[in-house]
């Protein structure tokens, strides 16, 4: 199994085939866990591109999610066992309490996992104070919320000032998204990051941190 051809089943959206496609290429090829993640990340790079361009779309990008979701079911636990997979940027990725949609948050955490982020999905409607706990717990960089409906915005009102009475918003970036926001409405809530999808999110995030 060589890259190109775990690159091309990510692009084409290969969702059957690249469990066993990455299991032959650790197990029978013996390649290395972080040449195969960084192949893996190449297709989403280009499906990211083909999203921007608008030759792929919201279905292809969540099939693209489900397809690097598969291929982590066998590479996470080789990755875990590598001293490269210590020192990650770590992500908490949440939507709001009272939210329930959870696509777009999905689709972000498929990309910033091919990315080499550690991911830390609480799900959706998520008390802040659960957030507050698992900042606590897992010294996260980065908390991610998705709000997709405008009577939830507030709750990244709340997520933000828990995380103040918590002692702990100097240490975290708050990124948001959902269709209700933008840049003005996320920096009045205390979002320090704005993203209008997934694609952009990651950009967002990487250059954040100067990635």
């Amino acid at each position: 199994m060589d890259f190109e051809k775990l690159t091309e089943l990510i692009i084409e959206l290969e969702v059957d085939d690249i469990e066993a496609a990455v299991k032959e290429a650790l197990e029978v090829d013996g390649k290395e866990p972080f040449d195969i993640l960084n192949a893996l990340t190449k297709g989403m790079d280009e499906v990211g591109r083909r999203y921007e361009e608008k030759e792929y779309y919201l279905t292809e990008l969540v099939l693209a999610g489900e397809t690097m979701k598969e291929a982590f079911k066998v590479l996470q636990p080789a990755l875990a066992a590598s001293d490269q997979s210590q020192d990650k940027i770590k992500i908490i990725l949440a939507t709001v309490k009272g939210d329930n949609h959870d696509i777009g948050k999905n689709i972000l955490g498929s990309l910033l996992l091919s990315s080499g982020f550690e991911l830390f999905d609480l799900g959706m409607d998520v008390d802040e104070n659960v957030i507050v706990d698992k900042v606590r717990e897992t010294g996260a960089h980065i908390v991610a919320l998705s709000s997709l409906l405008t009577m939830t915005v507030e709750q990244i009102k709340a997520v933000h000032e828990a995380l103040i009475a918590a002692g702990l918003r100097d240490s975290v970036k708050l990124i948001v998204g959902g269709a209700p926001l933008n840049m003005e409405l996320a920096q009045k809530l205390g979002a320090d990051l704005f993203a209008d999808d997934a694609v952009s999110g990651v950009k967002v995030i990487k250059e954040a941190f100067g990635i």
